[in-house]
């Protein structure tokens, strides 16, 4: 390659890189995404400035923290549900208490706007070097003598680069002019308040409208501090629980169900299935309240707890409408829906949604079923198997009572009743044998409610193990309201 040719390709070369960085950040910059966040519906813009900015809207001060990258984010919170203010405050500590799921969402979608403006910006970059090969040397000897031509081409592809950057199509929300200074968060609030060392990069916008949100703050930070307190103790203390080791050619599966938004626990049953060495997990499960989207906060922060870990799932009776089903698939979930799959150390799974949340208990194609027909279904799908199923994974182990009673699975394990029963032996048809077992609430709930600085009530995760494809013991671990484990003893599953 001659010296000439080879300086007009890094010319090109740099040209591109220079257009592709100069567009891919305009792109980014003037983005905009929509996404759940903090049980509200936001918007997330991207910024340069260091700081994840929180704009709560015109009762509560504006928050912002330092990212600790030049990268930061702008965040407007929308609607949400709340019966009041006071509560959508102590909803906002009690996440901030648990903030890896929701950090892990914003990282996720700062990621995807990054990756998206970088793919846009080398595309735009490509345009004027496409423009000047194409045109070719002739044809650009012959436009240097008639400026017009030239100008319409080089017109043209800025018009195209223009177009493409602002995106005209991508409707912007207005961001109202900032006011106020920034403060700490313990100069706002006063010296007799003593607030978390975790939260001493905090910033409050103050003006003459945030002085009457000063009360609902204080509340928050003690909600923070408790609830952080209380769920980093239980998970430290999880680690050290002296539970069954899983012996050579075991798989163990963590079985949690009914969190009911309460994520404080999700650290604990991820610490709890680490010390007993699991690598799955089931959820039977009412992770929700309402199954509503503002609950997404508990299930991002499910699965951010459980990353690295196969996941199966079904959706529970509070779980209502399609929204937690939909979500779990889009995080990785393997969302069971009346067919048999693979499932840890060689078991065979089968699974379906509780038939009586709104939207749910479909069979395929067919709707309206009653929870005694989905149930017959189960069962005949669990007899038509060309293997035996180990398992049956329901909300509601009483959806499987006609699976085991036909002699067609090992093992039914559910929640629903938030406390535990079992395991119940079953002799089924032709004397095959099998098991019922309901794992009380991973969430300490108290009927749907489980979001508070501890748990209501008892909350349990246990750890079912398999060996040769089948179930082969389980142990239930308990964390009492005062914090206490009760690790229950290794119950042994026995089909001769």
């Amino acid at each position: 390659m001659d010296r000439g040719r080879l300086l007009r390709g890094l010319a090109l070369a740099a040209v591109w890189l220079v257009v592709t960085v100069a567009t891919g950040l305009a792109i980014f910059l003037g983005s905009s995404r929509t996404v759940v966040l903090a049980s509200h519906e936001a918007v997330l813009r991207p910024t340069l400035d260091g700081y994840v900015v929180l704009r709560t809207g015109p009762v509560l001060p504006d928050l912002r923290i330092s990212s600790g990258h030049r990268i930061g984010a702008d965040i407007i919170l929308g609607k949400t549900n709340a019966d009041s203010t006071e509560q959508l405050v102590q909803r906002y500590g009690y996440i901030a208490s648990q903030p890896d799921g929701q950090i892990a969402k914003v990282r996720g979608s700062l990621e995807d706007m990054a990756l998206d403006a970088a793919v846009r910006g080398a595309v735009i970059g490509l345009l004027p070097v496409v423009v000047w090969l194409l045109v070719g040397p002739a044809r650009r000897r012959e436009l240097a003598h008639h400026h017009g031509e030239a100008g319409v081409v080089i017109g043209a592809t800025l018009v195209v680069i223009g177009v493409l950057i602002w995106s005209p199509w991508a409707a912007q929300e207005p961001i109202g002019e900032d006011a106020g200074e920034w403060t700490t968060l313990s100069d706002y609030l006063g010296a007799d308040i003593n607030v978390p060392e975790e939260a001493a990069g905090v910033e409050v916008r103050t003006d003459v409208t945030t002085a009457g949100g000063r009360r609902l703050i204080e509340s928050a930070v003690d909600t923070y501090d408790k609830s952080r307190q209380f769920y980093e103790t239980a998970a430290d203390r999880a680690k050290t629980l002296d539970l069954r080791r899983p012996e050579p050619g075991d798989t163990v599966v963590a079985l949690i169900a009914d969190r009911h938004d309460n994520i404080g626990m999700d650290g604990v049953a991820r610490a709890i299935a680490e010390a007993g060495g699991a690598t799955a997990v089931f959820d039977a499960g009412d992770d929700t309240s309402t199954g509503q989207s503002w609950e997404a906060f508990s299930l991002d922060s499910v699965t951010n707890a459980f990353q690295g870990y196969n996941r199966f799932a079904v959706a529970g009776n509070h779980d209502h409408g399609s929204f937690v089903t939909d979500y779990l698939d889009g995080l990785g979930w393997k969302m069971l829906d009346g067919e048999v799959v693979d499932g840890p150390g060689g078991a065979t799974l089968l699974g379906v949604d509780d038939p009586r949340s709104s939207g749910l208990g479909n069979w395929r194609d067919e709707t309206g079923l009653s929870f005694d027909e989905v149930g017959s279904r189960l069962a005949d799908a669990a007899c038509a198997s060309d293997e035996r199923v180990s398992t049956i994974l329901v909300h509601d182990t009483n959806l499987a009572d006609e699976a085991l009673e036909r002699g067609c699975a090992d093992l039914a394990l559910g929640g629903h009743l938030h406390v535990q029963v079992g395991p119940v032996r079953v002799l089924g048809k032709d004397g095959q044998r099998g098991y019922s077992f309901t794992t009380g609430t991973t969430g300490g709930a108290a009927y749907a409610i489980a979001i508070g600085s501890k748990p209501r009530r008892e909350a349990t995760i246990t750890l079912v193990t398999y060996r040769a494809g089948r179930p082969a013991g389980l142990q239930p671990v308990v964390l009492q309201t005062n914090g206490i484990f009760e690790v229950e003893d290794y119950q042994e599953l026995r089909y001769d």
